[in-house]
């Protein structure tokens, strides 16, 4: 299985400055994936999840145009080649 991940620019420089991150291995979810991605720069992980191992508030996590929010959350199920997009959630007023 493939996954491409893709980082916001504020997540890049504790990634090597690397925009998108291919994956290929076994990725049933979007734990799974993200547990690959700390594997190859840890330093994210403190970024995208709190010290429960919950989401940020303030990050949201897009299979496709999919918020995990709505899907499953880290539970998320992952096809082959599926792009899983970290971003800052944005709101205003």
């Amino acid at each position: 299985m493939r996954i491409t991940l893709h980082l916001a620019s504020y997540l890049r420089p504790l990634a090597g400055d690397h925009s998108t991150i291919p994956l290929s291995g076994d990725f049933p979810t979007v734990a799974h994936a993200l547990a690959a991605l700390w594997t190859l720069h840890p330093a994210v992980r403190h970024r995208v999840l709190d010290e429960t191992g919950a989401v940020r508030q303030h990050v949201n996590l897009f299979v496709g145009q999919d918020n995990t929010r709505f899907t499953g959350g880290l539970a998320t199920p992952l096809t082959d080649n599926a792009e899983l997009s970290i971003l800052p959630a944005v709101s205003g007023g």
